[in-house]
C-alpha cells in the first residue's frame, strides 16, 4: 500500500530458509495487496559474514532502487542497518525487523516486523512453575509477532493501512489466508531468490 512505483524490493542477510521464509511471507503480503506488484530478492552472501555488512547492504538498496524499488524489507541483521541508511538518504521507505527499527530513521522507516520476545518471556513467565519445556512456535495467533507502530512512523501509516493489516491478519489466524510456508517444500510460489 506504500508502494508507489509498483516495485518493492526485499534483501536478505545470509542465504538460508529462515530468511527465505521471510522473504517468501512478505512477498506474498505484497502481492495480496497488489497482485501486479513487482519484488526485487537479494541475499547478502552465504556466510556468517553476511549479517554484519552494511556496505553491501547499502550497495544492494542502491541496486534495487535503479531497479524501481521504493519500499525495502531488510531482513539481514547488522547489513539492514547498511540498507535503512540509504533508503532513507535515497527517499525511499524501509522495513526494519526483529525489533522496532523505527527510530534509526524516524518518517523513513515504514515500520519493523516484530519478534515478540516479550511476549514470550511474560507467558513463559507467566507459567511460573508449571512451565512447559520445549519449542514452541508463536506465530499471529499468539501475538508471537507483529509490527511496529508508533511516533517515528505515524505519519506513513494511514488508518487504511492499519484497517487492511488487522484485517488480514485475522483472516490468517482464522485460516481464510493461507500463507504458504517456505518450510513446505524449500520454495516459495511467489519468489525466486
Amino acid at each position: 500500500m506504500a508502494s508507489k512505483t509498483g516495485t518493492v524490493g526485499f534483501i536478505g542477510g545470509m542465504d538460508v530458509p529462515l530468511i527465505r521464509h521471510f522473504g517468501c511471507g512478505y512477498a506474498q503480503g505484497a502481492m495480496a495487496v497488489n497482485p501486479d506488484i513487482k519484488i526485487v530478492a537479494n541475499m547478502t552472501g552465504t556466510t556468517p559474514a553476511a549479517w554484519n555488512d552494511p556496505v553491501k547492504g547499502s550497495e544492494l538498496t542502491k541496486a534495487q532502487i535503479s531497479q524501481g524499488a521504493d519500499v525495502i524489507y531488510a531482513a539481514a541483521g547488522g547489513t539492514g542497518v547498511g540498507v535503512l541508511q540509504t533508503a532513507a538518504d535515497e527517499g525511499i521507505l524501509s522495513i526494519g525487523v526483529d525489533s522496532n527499527q523505527n527510530h534509526l530513521h524516524p518518517g523513513k522507516v515504514l515500520t519493523s516486523m516484530l519478534k515478540r520476545v516479550d511476549v514470550a518471556v511474560y507467558d513463559a513467565m507467566k507459567a511460573g512453575e508449571n512451565v512447559e519445556t520445549g519449542v514452541f512456535t508463536m506465530g499471529l495467533a499468539e501475538d508471537g509477532v507483529g509490527y511496529a507502530l508508533d511516533e517515528n512512523n505515524a505519519a506513513l501509516i494511514s488508518d487504511e493501512m492499519k484497517a487492511a493489516v488487522d484485517e488480514a491478519r485475522q483472516k490468517i489466524i482464522d485460516g481464510e489466508i493461507e500463507v504458504v510456508s517456505y518450510y513446505t517444500d524449500d520454495s516459495c510460489p511467489v519468489l525466486k531468490f
